[in-house]
């Protein structure tokens, strides 16, 4: 009887989480103990500041995170102290006076004294027996199999387990408390063997989980590695302009090596946290695998069930989480690599140069090779969405173009100029006074307008007037004109009548040199790296900077609007007015067909025929009649 309680005694002193002797016991607010090392690894595997109890899912808050601060069960720590402190008699002593247990016999399942050894070692049954010293099984080295014992009949062994009940009987409870109807009572071996067996499944899915998420985490460390590589390049690029240049350009120095690093720290920061949470999640893969599989053991009581039900329950939720999606650090590392420096070369203007974004999936589509759809990544838009803003008067609308910070800003012919957010959203009305037929930016944020009488003034960052003079042709001299600002910040102005291109220097005065439009009227004019899109009508041209067609769309019975998109392709809207349609279709540099993004989405009907095409730097398709702006979102 004194054996069978102690055997009570020991499996009360196990913890349910790690089945070994309790360390460091801690109550949580269910009243059921732990181990203060398992309630750490379930506090960080939940990641909050809270434990649900792994025996009845209660939840308990623990202050601060902080499980040190949860109450300790000082009587359980005590009797386990004292335990500790009794060191191990002989089981199968038959007097009174018992000596210390020497070894313990695992086949047997009983301690024994030296004296007791010897005969043990001398019965011819017992040769094959597996004998452990007591030194191996205090220093944990070796784990006692233990001999379920049933409590009501401490003589029987429990050999059967009720699945029903979720606990261990022997063949006489089995018979009389597991007899009703439903009770699914198999041999205790069968339920050990599937258990491990699941445990095994569950520890391979775990290898696999981890070495798919390490995977993910190597090709994170590939992308970080080509950003770093692009931030050097472009670093050693900007060192070696400064070296060529004079001690005053210091400042200039400094400014876009800090605008390289916070692009590049920006993408770094975003591939860092997806890396962070990726070994996150094999943190917690691994915390809650050597939880349940660590040491394969054998519950062997309710609340050891269902503790290490809920666990394994836990960890198969956290195994069938979604496989990691490389597109996100993909994009982050094109973002990153696509930052470029460009050095003035033959500018007059005082600067090292500037840093531009360069989108490697599309930079400026080589004339000698088709355009490869299949090698892009190509976006697509909701036509079911669109975002419709009406303009604050009829009939005004003359100008549109992208702003340095990434809106949108649309020139008023009655004055001033409106600048939208990708939502569609009036952020900022600037130069009210000023009625805008054309308008441009310059590298440095600085604004180009012309006005209806075809003058151009230059305006700073904050829109003040600057003291630069443009002698362009009048009115009555060039008709109806547009403008267009190169990335060598050079400005072209383009007029109907006089069928030609004027192109200016920011330092104002006479132009520098004309583009003759060779039988055509150009209506529209963009800059397209190191050629002029121009938009006659019914027809769209490329053209270089001497005014040869070097590519030529039509479209008869529509009216064309070209847009330089932000991968470098030409965008053309093609506008039927009589019907109020416009679809908007992609081309290549050499003005082949890509693919059609917009269908004809119905537009409202205008007595004049002028539009204008645009694309934000977010991926957004503006579309501005006279007096309505369509912003076509991405899907």
């Amino acid at each position: 009887m004194a054996e069978a309680l102690k055997t009570v005694i020991s499996q009360s002193t196990e913890c349910p989480v790690c089945l070994s002797t309790f360390t460091d016991p801690k109550i949580l607010s269910c009243s059921h103990t732990f181990c203060k090392t398992c309630l750490d690894n379930l506090l960080e595997c939940h990641g909050n500041c809270q434990i649900r109890c792994p025996v009845c899912r209660a939840v308990t808050q623990v202050p601060n995170q902080d499980v040190d601060r949860l109450q300790v069960n000082l009587a359980l720590k005590s009797l386990i102290e004292d335990m500790e402190g009794h060191p191990q008699i002989c089981t199968n002593c038959k007097s009174n006076d018992k000596s210390h247990a020497a070894v313990y016999c695992q086949d047997c399942g009983k301690y024994l004294c030296t004296s007791c050894l010897n005969t043990h070692s001398q019965w011819e049954g017992f040769i094959d027996h597996e004998v452990i010293a007591m030194s191996e099984i205090s220093s944990g080295k070796v784990s006692v199999r233990r001999y379920r014992k049933c409590r009501k009949h401490p003589k029987e062994d429990e050999d059967y387990f009720c699945s029903t009940c979720r606990r261990f009987t022997c063949f006489r409870c089995g018979v009389m408390e597991h007899k009703d109807e439903g009770h699914q009572v198999v041999e205790a071996a069968a339920y050990e063997d599937k258990h491990v067996k699941n445990i095994e499944d569950l520890k391979s899915k775990v290898d696999k989980q981890q070495s798919c998420f390490q995977k993910y985490i190597d090709f994170i460390d590939e992308q970080r590695k080509s950003v770093d590589n692009a931030k050097k390049q472009c670093t050693g690029d900007i060192n070696k302009a400064y070296d060529d240049a004079v001690r005053q350009l210091t400042e200039k120095r400094e400014s876009l090596l800090k605008e390289v690093k916070e692009t590049t720290d920006g993408v770094e920061k975003e591939l860092e946290s997806m890396k962070t949470t990726a070994k996150k999640y094999i943190n917690q893969l691994t915390t809650m695998a050597e939880m349940v599989t660590n040491k394969i053991k054998i519950p062997l009581d309710m609340d050891t069930l269902a503790a290490h039900d809920t666990l394994c329950e836990e960890l198969r939720e956290v195994i069938d989480q979604k496989d990691p999606d490389y597109e996100q650090p993909k994009k982050s590392g094109i973002k990153g690599k696509s930052v470029r420096f460009k050095r003035n070369v033959g500018v007059g203007e005082l600067g090292l140069g500037k840093i531009v974004n360069v989108v490697e999936r599309n930079v400026a589509l080589p004339t000698n090779k088709p355009f490869d759809e299949k090698n892009v990544s190509l976006p697509t838009y909701n036509i079911d969405n669109v975002k419709k803003v009406a303009l604050p008067a009829q009939d005004i609308m003359y100008a549109m173009v992208g702003t340095p910070d990434g809106r949108m800003a649309v020139g008023c012919d009655t004055g001033g100029m409106k600048i939208f957010s990708t939502d569609g959203q009036l952020q900022q009305t600037v130069l009210k006074d000023v009625k805008i037929f054309g308008v441009g930016f310059l590298s440095d944020g600085r604004c180009v307008v012309m006005d209806n009488s075809n003058n151009i003034t230059l305006y700073t960052p904050e829109y003040t007037q600057l003291n630069v003079v443009f002698t362009t042709l009048s009115r009555a001299e060039g008709g109806d004109s547009d403008l267009t600002v190169d990335d060598d910040d050079q400005i072209y102005v383009s007029y109907m009548k006089a069928k030609k291109i004027q192109v200016f220097s920011t330092a104002g005065g006479q132009a520098v040199r004309e583009i003759p439009c060779n039988g055509y009227e150009p209506y529209q004019i963009t800059s397209y790296h190191g050629s002029l899109i121009i938009s006659s009508w019914d027809a769209i041209r490329l053209i270089d900077k001497q005014g040869a067609v070097q590519h030529e769309l039509k479209k008869q019975g529509s009216f064309l609007y070209a847009a330089v998109s932000q991968w470098n392709t030409i965008l053309i809207a093609k506008v039927k007015h009589v019907e109020g349609l416009v679809s908007i279709d992609e081309y290549t540099n050499e003005l082949r067909h890509i693919r059609n993004l917009v269908n004809n989405y119905k537009i409202k009907k205008h007595r004049i025929d002028w539009c204008n095409l645009q694309q934000y730097r977010s991926g957004e398709i503006a579309f501005c009649t006279l007096d309505r702006l369509y912003i076509f979102r991405l899907k």
